[in-house]
């Protein structure tokens, strides 16, 4: 374990240090999102026949496919990222003080990403100003699409807003030392700024915390989301009240996933290991194992009940998932990674941040196509299978295929950005691990504040 003392010279570091690597990145990153771009852009000029997508009736179609099971995947990495750095805040974790603002970083990214793919899936960009603005007076009380909608351009709202209170903190008391060609930016975001406001704005972040705990389980992805399936009797594999639960245990699976991964590349690139200790990285996989045991838990009960003695619409879907691929496989990864954290228990010398990395990369990878296989089981084995008969079957595109690679390659940017703006630890989190609270500064800030209030 490393002895190193914690400075504010280590969180500026992706600020000012530029490596080879990271420009090796963005190329690759950037390639990524461009092809999926160019595919997106084939399919607005021939339309959604060019993807795997099609209507009942033709060709064994369904009308939801990769694009809505990645928006699922992308939706609950961020809100499950968000439900990790509140806790932090509201329950005190402070050993993971140091990936908090990473998760809260990685809920504005995998918004972005969701929220792109339902313009993507939409076929038609301008319907997103034909349907939604023309039609809202009827839709909003009737339609989860619309509740969704809502309540995801909330959850942007309220995590832009809790990242930019906390980051006032650190761009007062960093400004000397950061770039000066975002001068303009910092100065919005420090508006009005005082020593005095330090206290308040502890209150409000943890309020704002308290609010996406209690909005996560009620209206996010164990309320909202879910709702846009569980609402649908006619859709047996869909319908009912479990898919709430399970969704929050698939969200917060994938995002712990995504934020021990991120940490491992922050911490690899820029000699992060007296910060995000093993440490965190020990009590993330602990965590993951938790809620992967729920997850398991809860497909069990869907198992149970799905193929002990299920109504007559209900017995295809349910025997479906005892041998289709794309749900037996998911679930053994799942197993296989819970199998291990639990190894670790019994045995700690098993761990190792490389199989950390592989247990998170399994779970993303199992998240990802059992959320895919959920929303095709749907269309699959309806209650009426009037198109039962029609040759064909869906399989995935290449441009549905190389969205993945798009918007991971788009959060990826999207990191790359960030990190040369602002800090991505924060600097409470480095005054806790010094053991001090950043009093050395504070004189210095306030004598700043005073003298520009004077001029």
């Amino acid at each position: 374990m490393s002895t190193k003392t914690p400075t504010e010279a280590d969180i500026l570091r992706p600020i000012k240090n530029t490596s080879k690597a990271y420009f090796v990145l963005f190329a690759v990153a950037g390639l990524a999102f461009a092809t999926f771009l160019a595919g997106w852009a084939y399919q607005l000029q021939q339309g959604m026949v060019v993807t795997g997508l099609s209507d009942w009736g033709t060709g064994g179609g369904v009308t939801w496919g990769l694009y809505i099971g990645a928006f699922i995947w992308w939706v609950g990495i961020a809100h499950g990222g968000i439900i990790l750095s509140a806790a932090v805040r509201l329950l005190g974790m402070d050993r993971y003080m140091p990936v908090a603002r990473l998760a809260e970083m990685l809920t504005l990214a995998g918004l972005s990403a969701a929220g792109f793919y339902v313009i993507v899936h939409m076929g038609r960009p301008d319907r997103m100003v034909t349907s939604v603005l023309g039609h809202y007076h009827i839709t909003v009380n009737n339609s989860p699409l619309v509740w969704d909608v809502t309540v995801i351009t909330a959850y942007f709202v309220l995590t832009a807003t809790y990242l930019a209170l906390t980051l006032r903190y650190d761009i007062t008391r960093l400004r000397d030392d950061l770039p000066n060609i975002f001068e303009p930016v910092y100065k919005m975001m420090t508006i009005g700024y005082t020593k005095k406001e330090d206290e308040v704005i502890d209150r409000m972040v943890w309020w704002v915390a308290l609010a996406i705990i209690i909005m996560a389980p009620l209206l996010l992805h164990g309320g909202v989301i879910p709702w846009l399936f569980a609402l649908l009797p006619t859709y047996p594999s869909w319908f009912g009240g479990i898919q709430g639960p399970q969704f929050l245990t698939i969200a917060l699976t994938s995002a712990i996933s995504g934020v021990i991964i991120l940490s491992y590349a922050f911490r690899r690139a820029y000699n992060w290991d007296h910060i995000i200790t093993d440490d965190v990285f020990r009590g993330l996989l602990l965590w993951l194992g938790f809620f992967s045991l729920l997850f398991l838990w809860l497909q069990l009960q869907q198992l149970a009940v799905g193929n002990f003695f299920p109504p007559v619409d209900a017995q295809p879907s349910s025997a479906s998932k005892l041998s289709h691929p794309m749900y037996v496989i998911p679930m053994l990864m799942v197993v296989g990674v819970l199998a291990f954290i639990f190894a670790t228990v019994l045995r700690p010398s098993l761990f190792t941040k490389a199989r950390a990395i592989g247990a998170a990369l399994l779970v993303l990878a199992a998240t990802l196509v059992e959320k895919t296989y959920f929303v095709l089981s749907g269309l699959w084995y309806p209650t009426f299978s009037i198109y039962e008969a029609t040759p064909g079957d869906y399989f995935p595109s290449w441009i549905e295929l190389s969205s993945i690679l798009g918007t991971i390659g788009m959060v990826t940017l999207f990191f790359l950005v960030v990190t040369k703006v602002v800090p991505v630890v924060e600097l409470h989190a480095i005054e806790h691990l010094r053991g001090d609270h950043g009093h050395g500064h504070d004189e210095a800030v306030e004598s700043a504040t005073e003298q520009e209030v004077e001029a």
